[in-house]
């Protein structure tokens, strides 16, 4: 079954940019685990995300759809990437899930897809 791994944290932890110490030493541990979870076969995709300033958000809202810079709500973590996975079970997504690293404080959202109907 594939499981979207979703990774919140508070993107001002990498504000410094693609220079800064924290953003090397995450980017570091995400090729690492990358590298394990593609070693292990089950890696069907993943993405680190530009910040949410780059973000546009289209919202529908009673038949008429509205355009957002941004992210549409204020939240503390943002969602900064995902891996998609396919593993037999939700345990072995969990322990996939707590491997993933964060830089401080985060979430990672573990999240079955939809079946294939094909």
């Amino acid at each position: 079954m594939q499981y979207l791994l979703a990774i919140y944290e508070d993107e001002r932890a990498y504000s410094g940019g693609p220079e800064s110490e924290a953003w090397q030493n995450i980017l570091n541990a995400h090729n690492q685990i990358a590298g394990e979870m593609a070693q292990a076969g089950i890696l069907r995709g993943g993405a680190g995300l530009e910040p949410t300033h780059t973000a546009t958000t289209v919202r529908t809202r009673g038949g008429s759809q509205q355009l957002h810079d941004g992210p549409y709500t204020e939240v503390r973590e943002q969602l900064g990437g995902f891996y998609l996975i396919d593993v037999p079970s939700l345990d072995a997504a969990i322990a996939w899930a707590r491997r993933i690293p964060l830089h401080g404080d985060g979430a990672v959202e573990v999240r079955p897809t939809l079946p294939d109907t094909e």
